[in-house]
């Protein structure tokens, strides 16, 4: 099987950009490149991995491009735009001789206006990705679930992938409601989801595979195996372990059949890798 981790990160730290980043995130306070990465993919049994922005600005969406243009097992980069700028078009077709750009994403997580993405500007953004024929990561905590629905409802011929599924209270022990909230998307056969970072919303120090796989399980009852994806979410993810109990949280929640489809086939078929 040639597996594909479809969400890392790779940034050079910066302490103003990188705020978010606070003192108790000592482990990812450093840069992070492809020869941190490669070691750990290959040790792991990955072909290659799915390059996400984080930082929105077009600096980083051309950093990602540079890096995947000299580490061949970059397979693909989810960057970064304005989405809601009057001529996004013509933003977008900045990128057309760019086939590693695959698609986009907005930190909608952290917006004040938590229905954002239903706005007149950001939805003529999101029509703009389809005509162009990129994707799009959602980024949201569970709040934020029923407005992702609303949109993706509004564009079936858009391919989503919902990141992280939706980050569900996990340290919290919550989950009658991202449960409930998470059927919208049952029969969207144009949304996705990763199975990804679940474990940095339990807590670090004691979380316990036992704990996280309801939530697996859940994803799994809500997407069916086909629209399922797997990745690490390196480095954010040492927060809460190392790369390979990452791969195997998940992969000990499939047989192997189903691992081929969430570890490689899937993210292939999404991203068109």
């Amino acid at each position: 099987m040639r597996r594909v981790d479809a969400h890392n990160h790779f940034w050079q730290y910066d302490p103003v950009r990188d705020a978010w980043i606070d003192d108790s995130m000592q482990v990812i306070r450093r840069n992070f490149f492809p020869d941190d990465l490669a070691p750990l993919l290959e040790a792991n049994g990955f072909e290659g991995c799915v390059a996400v922005q984080a930082d929105q600005s077009d600096t980083e969406t051309k950093f990602l491009l540079d890096l995947a243009a000299s580490a061949p097992f970059v397979k693909g980069v989810v960057g970064w735009t304005d989405l809601r700028a009057p001529f996004v078009e013509d933003q977008l077709d900045k990128y057309r001789d760019q086939p590693l750009l695959k698609g986009f994403r907005h930190i909608l997580q952290g917006e004040l206006n938590r229905c954002g993405m239903l706005q007149p500007a950001f939805l003529n953004g999101i029509a703009a990705l389809g005509k162009k024929g990129y994707t799009y990561d959602i980024l949201i905590f569970p709040d934020q679930l029923p407005f992702a629905a609303t949109l993706c409802g509004k564009f079936s011929n858009q391919a989503f992938i919902i990141d992280h599924g939706a980050k569900p209270y996990i340290r919290k022990g919550e989950m009658d409601q991202w449960k409930k909230d998470m059927q919208a998307f049952r029969k969207m056969d144009h949304v996705y989801c990763k199975v990804s970072g679940l474990a940095t919303e339990a807590d670090w120090t004691s979380w316990t595979p036992q704990q996280i796989r309801p939530y697996i399980d859940t994803l799994v009852e809500t997407f069916g195996i086909s629209r399922l994806v797997f990745g690490s979410d390196w480095p954010v993810s040492l927060l809460a372990g190392s790369y390979e109990r990452t791969v195997s949280l998940v992969a000990d929640c499939f047989s192997a059949s189903e691992q081929e489809a969430v570890f490689s086939t899937n993210a292939r078929q999404f991203y068109k890798l």
